[in-house]
């Protein structure tokens, strides 16, 4: 007998990605898209899953990933599936994979060596071709990095750009959108972005606006400049007419915390106002970036190179020490700042230390320990920053217009993405935002946490057919126990899977069963619908 779906969920507690009350229900998917919901006692199917007690929402939507380079180097994606997401924003931070001109692929191309990237591209069009050819694990979105547009016409110094340059500029975000991208992202703490003018913000973001896409921005800063940074956001949404997004919206330095209520209330004056904005965050109190964002911004003008000169050049090596305790003065800073990835094996024991233990270890000043382990990595240093407030981490989280994103590139527990100690939200953050923040400290409802983590994040994004079951959208799924989930991963051993999430579907085909990775790439490449 023919079956009436390819694969059926049973008597599951329907969480649709919209905010209305959960409902007991069974979910028919046919041909990777929801065909049908509600008793469907009398229908059958080739596969089923029995959900009694099991919640059943939308995929996860990671608003907030890095994973352009870490899919090519191994499509599977685990770390990511095994937390329910299916889709993934990349190409945050103004750093994406295209478009990738000579002088960004120089920068990149010690990444793309290190984890056996021989392939070379340009353009989005050539870069989204490869994936598909590869075949991808999770769906993926890309925002078009403002640092790959500068840096590609300017390269990475503190030039302000010609009008000649800066159509050039235009015209390289024209052809990304084109060809796919979903909007534009900026990261003004990182070369070249650091050096970029408000009004060559607004200059690009114009052509956002005209098609309804999104400027996404880690802003200039996230401490003791954070309400300026935020305005600057706000600017560029009223001055550009776009839908404006702040990236990974924080309170960093204990001296900064006072500051959430300000930055709330800027952030729902200006909505009242007309301004469109909306933010993402993920669910713990430490962050990670690169170990030379401690660095003074001028320390980085024209590039790694120019970066490396001047930390060995003992005048530019003086100035860096100077500036740097004189913002580093508080107690316990460099007891705060954590190795998480080096490049060389003689420093793998570092991985997982802060720098006061490695100063300490090594018998030297904390800075000067700093400035020596930069230059022996050449500046491949990756790092973990404890700054951050747990009471404002809750307001953040709760805020309507907040959505949740890892922060994070997609890894595996072997092969070339296992790399050092790494941030754990990228295999926690949506398992933690269910069990910690919505199960044990009822930040927020499950209905809540799944429409940020879903429906919210579609619309926001743009995502067609994503986001919410119903019939005729796309078959991304995650079924999870709701008395159950919860993360596993920690700072000491990030590489460990959350518990409560038994299947995860992707295109309808199921890609996590019974809790174990399956091996399909379901996934596809979602391009933006030209207009």
């Amino acid at each position: 007998m023919n079956s009436n779906f390819d694969l059926l969920i049973r008597d599951g507690l329907l969480y649709d990605g919209t905010l209305t009350e959960p409902v007991v229900c069974d979910i028919g998917i046919r041909d990777g898209k929801v065909a049908l919901i509600g008793r469907l006692r009398s229908k059958t199917a080739a596969v089923v899953i029995e959900a009694k007690g099991l919640a059943v929402c939308p995929g996860f939507i990671d608003v907030h990933s890095h994973s352009d380079f870490t899919i090519m180097a191994d499509p599977r994606s685990e770390g990511k599936l095994l937390q329910g997401i299916t889709t993934e924003i990349n190409g945050n931070c103004g750093m994406s994979a295209a478009p990738l001109g000579e002088r960004v692929y120089d920068r990149r191309k010690e990444d793309l060596r290190e984890l056996g990237i021989s392939a070379r591209w340009s353009t989005f069009g050539e870069y989204f071709a490869i994936l598909e050819d590869l075949g991808v694990a999770v769906n993926v979105a890309f925002l078009a990095g403002h640092g790959n547009i500068r840096g590609s016409v300017l390269g990475y110094n503190s030039k302000e750009p010609t009008g000649k340059q800066l159509s050039e500029m235009s015209a390289l975000l024209d052809e990304a959108l084109e060809q796919g991208a979903i909007g534009l992202s900026t990261g003004l703490i990182y070369p070249p972005g650091v050096y970029s003018r408000t009004d060559e913000l607004v200059h690009l973001s114009r052509g956002l606006s005209k098609a309804g896409l999104i400027y996404a921005s880690h802003m200039r800063s996230e401490g003791d400049r954070l309400e300026e940074a935020i305005g600057e956001v706000l600017q560029i949404g009223r001055n550009a007419g776009v839908r404006v997004h702040v990236s990974h919206l924080k309170t960093a330095g204990q001296r900064n915390w006072r500051k959430a209520g300000r930055v709330i209330a800027l952030l729902e004056a200006a909505a009242a106002d007309g301004v469109r904005v909306t933010c993402d965050r993920y669910p713990y109190v430490a962050s990670s970036t690169d170990l030379d964002s401690v660095l003074p911004v001028w320390a980085y003008d024209g590039g790694n190179e120019a970066e490396l000169k001047r930390l060995t050049n003992p005048e530019d090596r003086g100035k860096i020490v100077a500036e740097l305790r004189e913002q580093a003065n508080l107690p316990g800073y460099w007891e705060r700042v954590v190795v998480s990835t080096v490049s060389r094996e003689g420093n793998r024991w570092m991985e997982g230390k802060t720098i006061a233990e490695i100063s300490r270890a090594t018998v030297s000043d904390e800075i000067e320990t700093l400035i020596g382990l930069l230059v022996q990595e050449r500046l491949r240093v990756g790092a973990i920053f404890r700054s951050m407030s747990e009471e404002n981490l809750r307001r953040f989280l709760a805020l309507p217009f907040c959505m949740i994103g890892t922060d994070s590139s997609a890894r595996c527990f072997d092969g070339p993405t296992r790399q050092g100690k790494p941030h754990p939200r990228g295999f926690g953050t949506f398992a933690r935002l269910m069990g910690r923040y919505v199960r044990e400290e009822k930040v927020l409802a499950l209905a809540e946490a799944v429409h940020k983590s879903t429906a919210l994040a579609a619309r926001t994004f743009g995502l067609e057919g994503r986001g919410l079951l119903a019939p005729g959208h796309f078959a991304d799924v995650v079924v999870f126990d709701p008395a159950e989930i919860k993360d596993a991963a920690t700072f000491e051993d990030p590489f460990r899977k959350p518990e409560g999430i038994p299947y995860v579907l992707v295109n309808g085909i199921p890609s996590v069963w019974e809790g174990e990775i399956t091996g399909k790439r379901a996934g596809r490449v979602l391009r933006r619908k030209s207009t």
